[in-house]
């Protein structure tokens, strides 16, 4: 009697490669996630009610933190962006761009007036508009005019002032908590 070893029959050492094929594939396209997530994109939690009905208190949200870096992308008006408080850069906030570089902003009883043009704020609702009036301010270069969506509860541009390029870290991108406002942040 030789002493051989049994081979498993070639169905079970095909399933054990398929599984082992698997695995790879699923081991790998979870290193691709971390490092998209480490190095691309950011989760994040919003906190307060300045940027509601677009965004609401406790929504999980990614930003992205590469499109504008190293000039990849520009940032551009209506974006949802996520900065650093210029008057306390512990704080991040996360508000839209309203004034890009060398704009006029002024604000009429609520009214926002864009070089000029009543601006359209469809995202905007009636109920969480103020009175507020401030008077013409053109942004300077390198800078930004930023206001939530709920100007009511917002603490924005108004207030301090444009936002430097250099506080603004990420772009708001895509919702992902709770499963209801899943969807890409406009």
């Amino acid at each position: 009697m030789s002493e051989e070893m049994e081979q498993p029959p070639p169905v079970e050492r095909h399933a054990m490669w398929g599984a082992m094929a698997w695995l790879r594939d699923l081991l790998f396209s979870v290193v691709i996630a971390i490092v998209m997530i480490l190095f691309l994109y950011q989760p994040v939690k919003v906190e307060g009610t300045s940027m509601m009905p677009t965004l609401e208190d406790q929504e999980r949200i990614f930003i992205n933190k590469f499109v504008y870096k190293f000039g990849i992308g520009e940032i551009e008006r209506l974006d949802t962006v996520v900065f650093w408080f210029p008057n306390d850069p512990s704080k991040s906030y996360i508000k839209r761009v309203i004034g890009l570089p060398g704009d006029t902003v002024e604000v009429r009883e609520g009214t926002v007036v864009l070089n000029g043009e009543v601006m359209d704020e469809r995202y905007v609702p009636f109920e969480f508009r103020d009175g507020l009036t401030l008077a013409p301010t053109v942004v300077a270069d390198e800078s930004y005019f930023v206001m939530g969506d709920h100007r009511t509860s917002s603490n924005d541009s108004r207030a301090w002032g444009p936002v430097h390029r250099r506080f603004i870290y990420g772009k708001a991108v895509f919702a992902y908590w709770p499963l209801d406002r899943l969807g890409i942040v406009r």
